[in-house]
């Protein structure tokens, strides 16, 4: 059996707004954070590169931040997701084949792949700002499925967004919507797709 794993929310829990609030100007409001982060989405798409991003994020910042501290907290804001872990664990020991499919950035990938024991598991992975697209967008599930030479009907996908869910679900795939807050519905989900295939 082929999975499909997002990242953040799943394989690990993220939290932006505390760990990067750290290299804002003192006296700034926290709901200010967007504008220090820029076009995000365009950096994780790969519209904008790398130095073009950071350039625009420190310039935003006003100085005083350098390259180094700002991609150091960039990386700081993941934790985790053991009870998730422990799944991939078992997967992985069953044979199972264990591919990531991510929004992300250069920022974090490879840097978490290399940091997080974790991704050793996974054979290889289909990320945003490589492929020229995101998800919830039709064009980069065409990527994955290309990139991996899958069949949707005996993959079984995990995310955290519905909407990424229902593009994934148009697509074919087996798909699970995951909650933090509610592993133990993913357990039960993940049973009955393993027992029926």
């Amino acid at each position: 059996m082929t999975f499909l794993f997002d990242i953040g929310k799943v394989l690990l829990d993220f939290d932006f707004e505390s760990t990067l609030q750290r290299l804002l100007p003192p006296g700034t409001e926290a709901s200010q954070l967007h504008r220090f982060l820029g076009d995000k989405d365009a950096f994780e798409r790969g519209d904008i590169g790398l130095d073009a991003y950071l350039d625009q994020a420190l310039t935003a910042l006003g100085g005083g931040v350098t390259r180094e501290a700002f991609e150091e907290a960039w990386r700081d804001v993941f934790t985790p997701n053991l009870p998730m872990w422990a799944v991939v664990e078992r997967l992985a020991s069953d044979g199972h084949r264990l591919l990531l499919f991510s929004n992300t950035n250069p920022i974090h990938c490879p840097w978490m792949l290399e940091s997080y024991e974790i991704f050793r598991h996974f054979e290889a992975g289909t990320y945003s700002f490589e492929a020229g697209s995101m998800k919830p967008e039709r064009e980069i599930y065409d990527r994955v499925i290309a990139d991996h030479d899958l069949s949707p009907e005996s993959t079984l996908y995990i995310d955290d967004l519905p909407a990424n869910i229902e593009t994934g679900r148009t697509m074919g795939f087996r798909s699970h919507r995951y909650l933090l807050n509610d592993h133990r519905a993913f357990e039960a989900w993940l049973d009955r797709e393993l027992q029926s295939s």
